[in-house]
């Protein structure tokens, strides 16, 4: 069953309507893991189907899982199978997902990285497992053991099935995800390019939903005069979730709240040894993140990896104070000072950087207006867009081969 999930593009625009009658739409099948509501990678893979839906291709989902708005008109098979723990589930995915492709791919084919062993049009490469850390769930020899088995599967996985779609054009989220394809995967390069993923520039907006997010504050126990830092996300410890809570121990002005998922005992210790487990609030997985960024007053990410970083545009989008480290995708959103501070994972810098903006309440609007601002330029409309010209280029190469051979 398709079910719905959160906003993303909407209607056609005058752009849309001009690209589209240039290029006509044609049949496009997208083979995920899942595809939704919750979780970067799902919300971008969610707003690409209907948008290439709204600009008129057949759109096809091969997925475990799909949540899409009543009406989407998209076409979703459904591959069952666990999903966890992953060192099963990625492998059945892999052998169960490329049967079903087999039997219902259609048109120009796009896989969501290294998942099936067909041959496919388009990889797009949301992460280069070569080059990306493996960040175990909890912090045991177990789950460390499982952590470095699935890397090593999923590096595996990687070069059998980019040699097998070695024509493949491979749609990397950054262009620091495009330079480490370039560099690991030398033989590919030419067919390497960089379409950013978009932002709902709508939804994530300052005051959209000012009397929820009083309500979400009243509900965990912030007094209004408190600063709120935002954090969203799992994997805590590659996302520094660590030196954040550090932090605030040294900033005494501010809250934290923490949305995604994680070992959160671990880190509930963490907060109470340092005494400041009253002043971090913890919501879990939540598909509703635009109410985090209305509640809050600044978000901080200290990651030591991305490929994109979706929340911290979804943050500026909604006119934050940007915390964020110098990762894949940040670079070409923040510049230090203008739009945000680019930090790194020293739990002082941090407090420092936050005890400065609760001095300045014009610095914090002052970064928070330029990140929206900057944020305007990644729209979910652009990314479609550029998939869309990409699909009927791809159509268009087939459709000429296919003529010539019968010509022949």
């Amino acid at each position: 069953m398709v079910r719905r999930a959160g906003s993303g593009v909407r209607g056609d625009t005058e752009k849309e309507r001009e690209i589209s009658g240039e290029s006509s739409p044609c049949d496009v099948t997208i083979v995920a893991h899942d595809v939704g509501a919750v979780g970067g990678m799902e919300r971008v893979l969610a707003e690409l189907a209907i948008g290439l839906r709204t600009l008129g291709h057949n759109v096809t989902v091969i997925a475990r899982t799909c949540e899409l708005p009543a009406g989407a008109g998209v076409v979703f098979h459904r591959v069952r199978g666990p999903a966890r723990p992953l060192l099963i589930a990625l492998p059945w995915f892999m052998l169960v997902g490329s049967l079903a492709v087999r039997k219902w791919r259609r048109g120009v084919v796009q896989a969501t990285g290294a998942i099936v062993l067909n041959r496919v049009d388009v990889i797009a490469v949301h992460y280069v497992h070569r080059v990306g850390p493996t960040s175990p769930s909890r912090a045991n020899a177990l789950f460390h053991f499982h952590s470095k088995a699935v890397g090593v599967a999923n590096r595996l996985a990687e070069r059998w099935c980019y040699r097998a779609s070695s024509g493949a054009m491979f749609v990397c989220v950054s262009e620091g995800v495009a330079e480490e394809m370039r560099e690991h995967y030398r033989g590919l390069a030419d067919r390497v390019l960089t379409i950013y993923n978009g932002v709902d520039t709508g939804t994530f907006a300052p005051g959209v939903r000012q009397d929820d997010a009083r309500a979400l504050r009243a509900s965990l126990g912030i007094d209004q005069k408190r600063l709120v830092a935002a954090f969203v996300g799992s994997e805590w410890e590659r996302k520094g979730l660590r030196p954040l809570i550090e932090a605030l121990a040294l900033a005494s002005d501010w809250d934290l709240v923490v949305a995604g998922g994680g070992d959160q005992r671990r880190y509930r210790e963490l907060a109470d040894s340092l005494g400041v487990a009253q002043a971090v609030h913890w919501l879990g997985i939540t598909p509703d993140v635009q109410l985090v960024y209305e509640l809050a007053d600044a978000f901080v990410l200290p990651s030591s990896y991305e490929t994109f970083s979706l929340v911290t545009f979804e943050a500026a989008a909604s006119g934050l104070a940007i915390m964020v480290t110098p990762v894949n995708g940040v670079r070409e959103l923040i510049q230090d000072g203008r739009n945000g501070f680019l930090i790194g994972r020293e739990s002082r810098e941090i407090a420092e950087r936050l005890d400065q903006l609760a001095a300045d309440p014009p610095l914090r609007k002052r970064l928070g207006q330029a990140a929206r601002e900057s944020a305007l330029e990644f729209s979910w409309a652009e990314m479609v867009l550029k998939h869309h010209e990409l699909y009927a280029r791809l159509a268009g190469a087939d459709r000429t081969a296919l003529e010539h051979k019968a010509g022949r």
